[in-house]
């Protein structure tokens, strides 16, 4: 996992995520809906992301499983910035 993605990808967890824990200390695979981040608040997370890294979620991964977790939304990242 890409530390400098991770540490953007936390950041806008900070920003837009509506946790009730702080989404820089939260654990990589922790669920991010067990801390409070609804589905609307994942679509800020989504848009946040797309401009940060200026970037498009392809359909197929603006799933639910996706936005899990630091962990999923990385590796999504880097995924969608490798293709």
């Amino acid at each position: 996992m890409d530390s400098t993605i991770e540490a953007t990808v936390r950041s806008v967890l900070s920003e837009q995520g509506k946790l009730s824990e702080d989404a820089q200390s939260i654990a990589a695979d922790a669920d991010l809906y067990r801390a409070g981040m609804t589905s609307h608040a994942s679509v800020n997370v989504m848009l946040g992301l797309e401009d940060e890294f200026d970037i498009e979620f392809p359909e197929e991964r603006l799933t639910k499983a996706t936005f899990t977790s630091v962990a999923s939304i990385t590796e999504a990242v880097e995924a969608i910035r490798n293709d």
